[in-house]
């Protein structure tokens, strides 16, 4: 019996070394390697940059009061269209005391100046009637009581525009009124709100931003690296993240010629107009992208720039053509490229076979980044 076991234990660990030589055999064994076959094709080649910013209007002014105070009336709210010179809001004026004050004595002063020179005048108008005064005397004593009635409607009327800020020649500065044609695209301040007037010393309140949005363009930045390939009057298509499947077209009008550094990098601005169709409509402040068009093929022989070889110095391109069984590494010359499809100049035709992704990295797609 202890002969038996000892003959069963030394067969099942000559087999178990059998199975590990024959395991070690299958992992060493290379498997040939599956590639996909690809061949040129002809497509349109797009080679552009892309620059991030938002949609603004050209035009966009913020309407602020001549005179402070509390806003007493708003006539409008964001999303209503304004003509240039419709009313916007009015302003009630909170007097200094000050100036009050003193507008109420200098009108006490006038009305004692008038009540003066009436009593002048009524007394001498007999005497001139009789012929005890000359008429020059008389014209005098006239012209000093129409003087001092003139000083007492001033007195009054500056009073007015310091209690009111109008006065009876004139409406004044409490309505407030828009200067441009456009959109309201915000209002924010409430009845009830004090503002303060614009002046040397102060901006003063915004009571309303508006702004003309029929004409809209493209502000954004290029980087450095790319700010020497963009030229003015380049197209532009614009993606707005908010409009799903939307684009619009733009031309760019304005580059920088001074760059700003922005977290680390060296930024310059642009700007591309709008090209609006008829029943398209954009909010301002929208995200967008901007793809410049630097270069285009409308038929180009492309291949995938995946497949391509370059060598180190980056001079020479190589793809692997099919050759009976095997692969020949032959030398191509490139073109236009758009970061996925490389532009193909030389060095292969419409039928020739190339070595391809494996199919394994077909299949699991792009590594994520």
């Amino acid at each position: 019996m202890k002969r038996f076991r000892r003959i069963l234990l030394i067969s099942l660990g000559i087999l178990l070394f059998l199975w590990t030589l024959w395991f070690l055999y299958q992992k060493s064994v290379e498997v040939p390697a599956e590639f996909k076959i690809e061949k040129p094709r002809k497509q349109e080649l797009v080679r552009k940059t892309v620059a991030n910013g938002s949609i603004v209007p050209r035009k966009e002014i913020l309407i602020k009061p001549v005179v402070s105070g509390i806003i007493r009336e708003l006539y409008v709210e964001a999303g209503q269209q304004v003509k240039k010179g419709d009313q916007l809001a009015k302003i009630q004026i909170v007097p200094d005391m000050l100036s009050l004050s003193q507008g109420e004595q200098r009108v006490r002063s006038a009305e004692i100046s008038v009540q003066n020179a009436k009593m002048t005048f009524d007394r001498n108008d007999p005497l001139a009637k009789k012929g005890v005064i000359s008429a020059s005397e008389m014209q005098g004593y006239d012209i000093a009581l129409r003087s001092a009635q003139q000083d007492l409607d001033a007195a009054k009327e500056s009073l007015q525009v310091i209690r009111d800020g109008i006065s009876r020649s004139s409406a004044g500065n409490t309505v407030v009124r828009s200067t441009i044609d456009g959109m309201v695209l915000d209002v924010p301040v409430k009845e009830g709100n004090s503002v303060i007037e614009r002046n040397n010393f102060n901006e003063g309140t915004t009571i309303a931003t508006i702004a003309d949005m029929a004409d809209l363009i493209f502000q954004g930045k290029v980087d450095e690296s790319e700010v020497g390939k963009v030229k003015l009057g380049m197209p532009v298509v614009l993606t707005v993240g908010a409009v799903a499947g939307a684009k619009w077209d733009a031309e760019l009008e304005y580059i920088a010629p001074k760059g700003v550094e922005d977290q680390g990098a060296i930024q310059f601005e642009i700007r591309a107009a709008v090209k609006l169709n008829e029943g398209q409509t954009l909010r301002s402040g929208y995200s967008a992208n901007a793809d410049i068009v630097l270069e285009r093929k409308d038929s180009a022989m492309v291949v995938p720039e995946g497949i391509v070889t370059f060598n180190l110095k980056g001079d020479s391109a190589f793809v692997d053509v099919k050759e009976g069984e095997g692969w020949k590494k032959t030398f191509i010359k490139t073109g236009l490229s758009d970061g996925l499809d490389i532009e193909v100049l030389e060095g292969v035709t419409m039928d020739t076979e190339l070595k391809g992704l494996k199919k394994e990295e077909e299949e699991e797609g792009p590594p994520m980044e």
